[in-house]
């Protein structure tokens, strides 16, 4: 990873500012809102047909602000898309510190992958309702691609929900692809290696 995205492990601990009562993410003015499943679902409950998208605006618009926060007055435009992995994965790390389950990917030339094990709908298994949890993962998953300038379509291809053992997201970009050398040769997630071999990815 370039020196210039690392970050250290008290970048991903959580800090309380009593006097204020937030909570915040590492040293960074990145504020805390803890939110249980079950809200969520409610909420999607209370919006109605509607809800869907405003899920959705919801997950892009918690990339944005955790981008901004993390990456302060980076301009994504310039940057090749091997630093722009390099962040992905930094923010996944982050999102998995903060208990939205095991997150893993795969960068192939023209696709990521993204695998979400133990996602946090996994309490709300029986709740029809639930789906609308995966809805938030997909607008955050979108939501970091488009604010690295990334394009790209993107679908839930496999749902936890549903008795697959992972959440799996695919995300096929429609302009760039990963050079041979940030295309990764090896398989690290068996819920993504057991998708590629059925799908033949």
């Amino acid at each position: 990873m370039s020196k210039r995205y690392k970050k250290s492990k008290k970048d991903d601990i959580i800090n309380i500012d009593e006097s204020l009562g937030h909570l915040f993410l590492g040293e960074k003015d990145l504020r805390l809102l803890m939110l249980r499943p079950i809200d969520l679902i409610e909420f999607s409950e209370f919006a109605g047909a509607n809800s869907e998208d405003i899920v959705i605006w919801v997950g892009k618009t918690l990339a944005k602000y955790f981008l901004e926060k993390l990456f302060p007055n980076e301009k994504w435009s310039n940057e090749a898309l091997s630093i722009k992995k390099e962040v992905i994965l930094s923010i996944l790390e982050t999102f998995e510190h903060l208990g939205y389950g095991s997150l893993t990917s795969q960068f192939l030339k023209d696709k990521i992958l993204i695998s979400v094990e133990n996602p946090i709908s996994e309490e709300e298994k029986d709740n029809i309702m639930a789906k609308n949890i995966c809805i938030l993962y997909q607008g955050i998953f979108n939501g970091v691609l488009e604010q690295l300038e990334i394009e790209v379509d993107g679908e839930e291809v496999q749902c936890f929900l549903k008795g697959d053992r992972a959440c799996i997201f695919k995300f096929n970009l429609l302009v760039d692809e990963f050079r041979p050398k940030d295309i990764d040769s090896e398989v690290k997630s068996s819920p993504i290696a057991t998708y590629m071999e059925r799908y033949r990815v």
